[in-house]
């Protein structure tokens, strides 16, 4: 275009657009050229010197996930060009929405000029604000008394919203109170109220997401959203959930093996250590009094106690599927038995007292229980009606 046609498109004066194309910049009364001259425009007189405070240079990326000035340039360009907002966003590996969102908001007279929004974006971004606990008041003295008296912070939050709901200072988020503890940046709360935290814990103990997690074993682990659906139904008896429930100091245990199906009990003996091989051939021996119909298969959790898994089912043929990170719920049966079995060996004391004799006592009296979910009948009845 000429610079005539290129001004007008744009609704600027021509003489403008030839000052921007020489460098030229205008302030209050003066010209400033790119060699110094300085020209007054009251009086005419022109002197040699620069610009004392520059205009701010708006960077071409304001955020790591906003839009860049050369995608908003691609914008404008395909969007005169006719393309859809969907074609646009396949081009630049953005959603539609996004696209549509930007044109919205940034168009002036159904025009699109992706300079002037980029310069607009970049003036109403947020900026860092100081943290709310920060600053002394009410709130900060609420949430630090609560801590002294061992709240959690969502206990404090959660409160905070019920008795103060038509109070915007007196809010905060659970987030932000853990923030203003740990992160020294942000924190408005005394280093010392962390010790109040249930945890204990100094800093924040850091999650990764299943992705990023690493095997716990060499063999590879099948997974329990691999499981057949026969399993998670209970509709076919034979499948076992296991555990161990740990003794005093982490050093002796006992392993635990429910049916699904029938909630019927085995406990297995470890006179000494806990390790994988230890687990392995107290599960094999267990699995081994079984007739072959109710050999299905096993679920455990990630413990390191079934490093031995493959070696497990290759003595057996017993499949075993591992559950997800944390998520006891998946092997239900064996968390509600295993809390039963404190009533018998309870938490911080020397399981190796127990022998192989006192815990076929136990286990019989368990699976003698009439159980609700079994229409009281207890577990024992149910298998032997299946063997």
């Amino acid at each position: 275009m000429s610079r005539r046609e290129a001004a007008a498109r744009v609704g600027i004066h021509e003489r403008t657009g030839r000052d921007w194309d020489y460098g030229v910049r205008k302030s209050r009364n003066s010209r400033f050229y790119s060699d110094g001259r300085r020209v007054d425009y009251t009086t005419g007189r022109t002197t040699m010197e620069s610009m004392t405070s520059p205009p701010p240079k708006v960077p071409e990326q304001v955020g790591s996930r906003l839009l860049s000035l050369m995608e908003r340039e691609t914008i404008a360009d395909l969007r005169r060009a006719g393309l859809t907002l969907r074609a646009i966003g396949r081009a630049l590996d953005r959603p539609a929405s996004t696209i549509k969102r930007e044109l919205d908001a940034r168009s002036k007279g159904g025009l699109y000029l992706p300079h002037g929004a980029h310069r607009d974006a970049a003036t109403k971004r947020a900026r860092p604000k100081p943290a709310k606990l920060a600053q002394p008041g009410r709130l900060r003295e609420y949430v630090a008394q609560r801590l002294r008296e061992q709240w959690s912070p969502e206990q404090i939050s959660g409160v905070l919203s019920r008795d103060y709901a038509d109070d915007e200072s007196m809010q905060v988020s659970t987030e932000t109170i853990y923030q203003a503890i740990y992160i020294q940046a942000r924190g408005g709360l005394k280093r010392e109220i962390a010790d109040a935290l249930r945890t204990g814990r100094a800093r924040r103990k850091p999650h990764r997401s299943p992705e990023q997690r690493t095997s716990r074993f060499v063999d590879p682990m099948v997974m329990i959203s691999e499981r057949p659906p026969e399993v998670e139904d209970r509709a076919v008896p034979g499948h076992w959930e296991g555990d161990l429930i740990v003794g005093a100091n982490n050093q002796s245990a006992i392993l635990t093996l429910v049916e699904r199906t029938t909630r019927y009990v085995m406990l297995g003996h470890l006179p000494g250590e806990h390790t994988a091989e230890a687990v392995r051939d107290v599960l094999v021996e267990l699995i081994g009094t079984l007739p072959q119909h109710l050999r299905g298969s096993l679920t455990w959790d990630q413990g390191a106690e079934m490093a031995a898994h493959k070696a497990f089912r290759v003595a057996t043929g017993v499949p075993v599927y591992f559950c997800d990170p944390a998520s006891p719920w998946q092997r239900g049966s064996n968390e509600n038995t295993n809390g039963l079995l404190r009533q018998y060996f309870p938490k911080g004391t020397d399981l190796t007292a127990h022998g192989p004799e006192d815990l076929e006592h136990v286990a019989q009296k368990l699976n003698s229980r009439p159980r609700k979910t079994l229409g009281w009948d207890t577990p024992a009845e149910r298998l032997i009606q299946l063997v």
